[in-house]
């Protein structure tokens, strides 16, 4: 049976034409005067739709429209709605300011958790992406995203009754969300085309506007194409490697395709992760065709305008690809550019890998990349350690991965309440300014009182949410009608609230505060000092441990003498999150010290009122402060986990009856805990400036968006011309390097040195056919370890002399002194070319042997 589709769109009445305009900019999701409207116009419906202005402009009776065209009182929402809409589209921004130059950045990323109503993320990474795009948006930055458009999306979480996680993928409709087709010149939807391994594929381009900044999201649920393609974009990290290579291909290959099919020419390219590093290829290919480089000159120019995030602390969190996959859908694409199996494979493989060593995905966004980062302080020190394989020759500190902290976009993720209060107590253009520590200076001019009641109202409101949402649990599983009253009963609204919501990974140990339920139950029903747990959260579908830690948890809730005060709440998303994050008395986090990346759920607490409690790993390391909050721990690490848990659990449950418990309830004579109040705002003055978004793209902009900019265009210049000389000089360096070695290091004056005094060296230099201007000798020195090692050691240039002929150089220069100890000297010698990003990578560092 042929069936011939059509769409329908609302009739909207003319006075309110503009209400479209406000759906299809996602600006309403984080800012509140766009919001209004929405509840303003069927708050029922506004709920009933996930927050969804598309569908609810679809759903509402024409009537109701109709009627709200008449209504002065909406029609003074709407009419300044619009015109917020319109003047933050057209006010100066921050980088218009601060930059005279208008780069591209495209920001390439599998997971944007944007708005409830488009659920295309499953977890941090994906809010942290949304995050990113919201506050580019905020400050100008010249930035566009690129990801994929989910036809599922990450699954629903329902408990079966025994407390098992079970996972439904409703279907997105894509026409009923805030999302638009791109259409072509003549108005026919916007298509590129890519070849999977002899395959066609075509791929539907859709947009949307967060604010300034356009998303380009990518689809392969079309008829022209084969059933097993079409699946492709079917689900969020869905199918086995075969689908997954395909997904990725799709993102980093297609994504840059699009750009160039609606006129965007990205200068960088930012992988939030790996798995848009085949773009790399995508743009060596483009090179080659269209500026007629060769291979080794494309991935020089790719390389400059490159940036890598990692997210990741493990090894397994990077997706391998086996090589025959690669060689699959890759054949093609060395044909193309000129490169051998050999040349592809290595990208994604340590030097010296064997042939059958899996591509990875992370090696691949290196190799391509000028600019690499982990996403805290503690975090960028364990990538290094992770990717030291990549840069043989290179300390494990000097390996060239940096860190930029993430942060959480302040206006959307404070509630409206907290947010009047800052409009009365913070300079006016607070929302604008989050990343500056003066704008939060008047913080303490809050008064308690008030501060206190805006916080206790929404605790109030969190627990009505919590009641609601464990009722509807309940009613869905086929519950008694006795037992969905219970529910309407749990937590107490004025009891100390603490919130744990995250992915049931087995490292974030969602059941360590359960370790001893004796002890957790005498806590949490002290008669005067009760105090209460709201989980949520998601295990990935295929980890068993996962769910096993999740049914545990449930379980414990689900015991009769604390079903009162232990609550889990189903189906985490972005909905659950904002009440959480906006209403806890205290954020909970006990992750395995090392491998929280950075965690944000914890830094949207901050400018809401909330307290951290966390082990100090990820950006905790870097956030806490005796005075704003609690450390489980000193930042110890174990080798035995089941004693670390022993440990952990105890310090966590003494830092409760000790200090978190007492606290909360040490009242004034006026009823207010003026000491946790006390608390609460120095955690909301000095964390929140920190741990923003806007200070995160301040420092992704001015050292690695600019800096990249800057890189590329240089290379570009000419035709090329820097590109291809830079291809040729590492060539010769490479093909001269075996010859280079230390012949010779002299101490000039030897003997026992005196703080401060430094002294001189020599060292004779064999460097064959390459030229001195072509290398950097350098005195790398520090205090030594047990094991006669040096230890984050610092380098020092040494200066050429003269020429001893025959290829031979002598080098001076000067070591400073400036702690006592053992100390040791070493020399070596690396290339060195000005137009050159990023040099280290080569695995070209000669050490002095001795």
């Amino acid at each position: 049976m042929r069936i011939h589709s059509f769409r329908v769109v609302p009739a909207l009445p003319e006075r309110l034409q503009g209400l479209r305009d406000i759906a299809y900019n996602l600006l309403w999701s984080w800012d509140d005067d766009l919001r209004v409207v929405w509840s303003r116009l069927d708050r029922d419906l506004w709920d009933k739709t996930y927050q969804n202005p598309v569908l609810m402009l679809g759903t509402v009776a024409q009537e109701r429209l109709d009627a709200l065209a008449r209504d002065e009182s909406f029609l003074s929402y709407y009419d300044r709605a619009l015109e917020r809409l319109r003047a933050y589209l057209r006010e100066p921004t921050w980088w218009e300011r601060r930059v005279t130059e208008r780069p591209l950045v495209a920001y390439f990323s599998a997971e944007y958790g944007l708005a409830e109503c488009l659920p295309i993320y499953s977890g941090g990474l994906g809010v942290l992406s949304a995050h990113h795009l919201k506050s580019a948006s905020d400050l100008g930055v010249p930035l566009v995203g690129v990801g994929l458009l989910y036809q599922q999306g990450y699954f629903r979480q329902y408990l079966g009754s025994d407390g098992w996680q079970q996972e439904s993928y409703p279907v997105n409709d894509f026409y009923n969300v805030p999302v638009q087709m791109v259409t072509g010149s003549e108005g026919a939807p916007l298509r590129v085309e890519l070849e999977l391994g002899g395959r066609r594929l075509l791929v539907q381009v859709w947009r949307v506007d967060v604010g300034r900044v356009p998303l380009f999201l990518l689809d392969t649920n079309l008829p022209e194409n084969p059933q097993d393609l079409q699946d492709i974009t079917d689900q969020l990290y869905g199918g086995d490697q075969e689908n997954r290579i395909r997904q990725e291909i799709v993102l980093g290959v297609g994504g840059l395709r699009a750009l160039r099919a609606v006129g965007l020419a990205p200068v960088v390219c930012h992988m939030n992760e790996g798995h848009s590093a085949f773009l790399g290829l995508e743009r060596i290919r483009v090179l080659v065709k269209d500026a007629r480089l060769a291979f080794a000159e494309a991935l020089e120019a790719t390389r400059a305008g490159g940036v890598f995030t990692t997210h990741t602390p493990v090894p397994a969190g990077f997706d391998v690809f086996p090589p025959e996959l690669v060689d699959k859908y890759f054949a093609a694409w060395l044909r193309e550019v000129g490169a051998t199996r050999a040349e592809l494979l290595a990208l994604g493989r340590p030097d010296g890998a064997d042939d059958k060593a899996g591509f990875n995905m992370a090696a691949l966004a290196l190799r391509t990349s000028a600019f690499a980062n982990g996403v805290s302080q503690l975090h960028g020190e364990v990538s290094r350690r992770l990717l030291a394989v990549y840069f043989p020759g290179v300390p494990e500190h000097e390996v060239p991965v940096g860190h930029v902290t993430n942060g959480a976009q302040t206006r959307g993720c404070v509630s409206r309440d907290m947010a009047g209060l800052f409009d009365r107590y913070l300079v006016f253009d607070w929302s604008r300014r989050p990343g500056l520590a003066e704008t939060w200076e008047g913080i303490d001019s809050i008064p308690d009182e008030e501060l206190w009641a805006t916080h206790e109202r929404r605790r109030e409101r969190l627990v009505v949410f919590a009641r609601r949402r464990l009722a509807r649990q309940l009613e869905q599983r086929g519950a008694s009608a006795r037992e969905i009253e219970k529910a309407r009963g749990v937590l107490n609204t004025r009891a100390l609230t603490i919130g744990f919501a995250r992915r049931f990974a087995t490292y974030k140990r969602a059941d360590l505060i359960l370790r001893d339920l004796d002890r957790l139950k005498a806590i949490l029903l002290a008669p005067e000092r009760p105090v209460q747990i709201i989980f949520a959260g998601k295990a990935h579908p295929k980890d068993r441990e996962g769910k096993e830690m999740l049914k545990a948890v449930v379980a414990a809730c689900q015991r009769d003498e604390l079903r009162r005060n232990l609550v889990f709440i189903e189906d985490y998303d972005l909905v659950v999150a904002r009440y959480l994050v906006q209403g806890v008395d205290v954020w909970l986090n006990t992750p395995r010290r090392g491998m929280e990346a950075s965690g944000t759920s914890g830094m949207k607490v901050v400018p809401n009122g909330g307290l951290n409690l966390s082990i100090l790993d990820g950006w905790w390391c870097e956030g806490y402060r005796p005075e704003a909050g609690w450390a489980i721990g000193k930042g110890e690490e174990y080798q035995d986990h089941a004693y670390q848990d022993a440990v952990e659990s105890g310090a966590l449950y003494d830092l409760l009856e000790s200090d978190v418990v007492p606290l909360f309830y040490g009242r004034a004579a006026d009823g207010l805990p003026r000491a946790w109040i006390a608390r609460m705002k120095r955690s909301m003055r000095l964390l929140t400036p920190a741990f923003s978004t806007n200070r995160m793209l301040w420092e992704y902009a001015e050292r690695y968006y600019v800096p990249a900019a800057h890189c590329y265009e240089r290379l570009a210049a000419d035709g090329m011309a820097r590109a291809r000389q830079l291809a040729a000089w590492k060539a010769a360096i490479r093909k001269g390097w075996g010859a280079v070695r230390i012949e010779s290091v002299e101490d000039l004056r030897p003997g026992v040195r005196r703080v401060g005094e430094g002294f001189e060296l020599a060292a004779v230099v064999r460097l064959g056919a390459i030229e001195p201007k072509d290398v950097a000798v350098e005195a790398h020195f520090g205090p030594l370890t047990a094991a006669r090692e040096i230890q984050t050691g610092r380098a020092t240039a040494l200066t050429l002399e003269r020429s001893l002929g025959d290829g031979r150089h002598r080098y001076t220069g000067g070591v400073p002194c400036q702690r006592s100890g053992m100390q040791g000297y070493t020399v070596r010698v690396r290339p060195f070319h000005p137009e050159a990003c990023d040099l280290l990578g080569a695995g070209l560092v000669t050490w002095w042997q001795g």
